[in-house]
Order: structure tokens, then sequence, then C-alpha cells
């Protein structure tokens, strides 16, 4: 028990420790029913929706998706750091292999919670898909430098007059920099990511095709 708290107390597996016990805490508040899973979603900020969808793991709840990364983190941590005990190297080479260890359990959460939150997807999608097909006929304002076929983040306002930044791509290759307004035409829910084309290609500012 003593070298396991060593091991979990010790750098870099402290990190993902206390976050694991933040992740435990909150799992427990939601087995109590003292917080709601589903109110805890409707309130997750866009910009972190966003920048989940961004890394692929877009789809379940921000919380469902963050207790993934941060326990398998945690155990790649662990069982590297148990892997990795030498006595005999010297604490220079054991710092830097403890970095690299941080850097391969934060890979290594990332890649093993991508896989696991393709299934769950089916399971959120349904509500999200349809609150996201509301923003299909709208403006929206890149934030990004440039909108490409596979990259590219805008702010958009919804009907109810909350804005979010969500994914945009584009099939064409025209202009599409930072502050150019665009309009949403359609919304790919597979790789949730919204396609665009620059206003001044439907030649009217207003237009809207639905």
């Amino acid at each position: 028990m003593g070298e396991f708290l060593d091991v979990a107390l010790g750098f870099p597996t402290a990190l993902f420790s206390f976050l694991l016990v933040v992740v435990v805490g909150y799992w427990a508040l939601v087995l109590f029913g003292v917080v709601g899973l589903d109110d805890d979603a409707a309130a997750e900020p866009a910009g972190a929706a966003g920048f989940l969808a961004g890394l692929g793991l877009g789809g379940p709840p921000a919380t469902v998706v963050l207790s993934l990364l941060i326990a398998v983190a945690w155990f790649v941590s662990l069982a590297g750091t148990v892997l990795l005990e030498q006595p005999g190297w010297s604490g220079a080479l054991a710092a830097v292999l403890s970095t690299v260890l941080l850097l391969f359990a934060l890979a290594g959460g990332w890649l093993v919670t991508r896989l696991l939150v393709r299934p769950l997807r089916q399971f959120f999608q349904t509500d999200q898909t349809v609150s996201r097909n509301a923003f299909v006929g709208r403006v929206c304002v890149v934030r990004t430098g440039l909108v490409s076929v596979d990259f590219g983040q805008a702010e958009v306002t919804s009907p109810d007059g909350s804005s979010a930044v969500i994914q945009v791509r584009q099939a064409s290759g025209d202009n599409l920099g930072s502050g150019s307004r665009a309009l949403i035409y359609d919304y790919d829910a597979d790789r949730e990511f919204f396609w665009v084309l620059p206003v001044e290609a439907t030649g009217d500012p207003d237009y809207h095709p639905h």
C-alpha cells in the first residue's frame, strides 16, 4: 500500500491522481442524485464542446469524456512509473523519463478515450444533432485564420440568442479568414462539423436555404 501511494503521489502520476479524485467525487454526486448528468450537459460551455470535437472527442457530455481521459491517463502513468522504476538512474535521467511518461500518458489517454467515445455517441447524438441542425441556414463568423476541407472554427448565434464556437469546413478553396462571414448550409453528424461557404457566394447576405 505504501509503495502504491508513493507511485500515485509521485510525478507525473500525482497530476492525474488529484484529477481522478475530482472525477470520483463528481460521479459520486451523480450517483446520489446531487448532480444530474443531463443538467450538467445542458450547462456545458459551447467552447468546451467545440474544443473536444476538434480533438475527435465530441458527442458525449464533456464530463464523460474528461472522466475517461483522466482515468486512462492515470492508469497509463501509474503503470509506466512502475515499469520505469530503476534505482540506478540519475536524477536528470529520471526527470526526463517522467516528463516523457507524462506526455505518453496524455497521448494514450486521448487515443483510448477517442476509441471509447465512438460507441458512446449513439446514446447522446440525437438531442445534440437536433440542436446543431438549428444552426443550418445561419450566418457565422470565422474565428480561425483559414477554413479548409479539414480545419476551421467559427462563432454562430443560435435562435435563442446564445453564441457557440463550432467546427466548420468548406469544400471550395474560397478565401475564408478570421472575421469572414460564412453561411452554414449543412451539418455532418458523423464527423461533427458544419459545411460553410462565403456569404458573398450566395449573392445575398441574408440568404437562408432553409
